[in-house]
């Protein structure tokens, strides 16, 4: 009987600029060989930073994208004219609301394995959301639990 083995890969993400991201094709290129050997089980992807944020949602229509990028600018506002809204501001008017929004979206996915493929809905896809101005490397630990095939 097989039994439940545990991987993990460290990897970094292309980067992408201030936004939503769909980045499914990364993840499943960056994962294809370990993931194929497994039969049933589970991915968690953590990104190791505090200013971007990891979501399942909408892979199929790019509005989706930017109407949430839209949505978190209005909800987390930036204090582009200086008028003291955040005491964290060293790093740019956008660091603290990056922070905030990286607070509400998360840090991480998990995903179902099923026949080395992971088990998405229709209509879902892995987003990296970038909430700093300037491009960032940013730094993914994917941890594989499952049974092997």
């Amino acid at each position: 009987m097989p039994g439940t083995t545990f991987t993990q890969h460290a990897f970094t993400l292309p980067s992408y600029p201030r936004g939503s991201h769909l980045i499914t094709s990364d993840i499943t290129s960056q994962l294809s060989t370990p993931l194929k050997d497994v039969k049933v089980g589970l991915l968690h992807l953590f990104l190791q930073h505090t200013s971007c944020a990891m979501s399942l949602n909408e892979n199929w229509d790019s509005d989706v994208r930017k109407d949430m990028s839209d949505s978190l600018d209005k909800i987390v506002v930036e204090d582009k004219a200086g008028k003291g809204i955040y005491r964290h501001d060293a790093e740019g008017s956008d660091d603290m609301p990056a922070h905030i929004k990286s607070s509400l979206i998360g840090a991480s996915v998990s995903i179902p394995i099923t026949d080395g493929r992971l088990a998405l809905g229709t209509w879902q896809g892995i987003w990296f959301l970038e909430f700093r101005d300037g491009k960032h490397r940013r730094k993914v630990m994917a941890t594989i639990q499952g049974e092997k095939v």
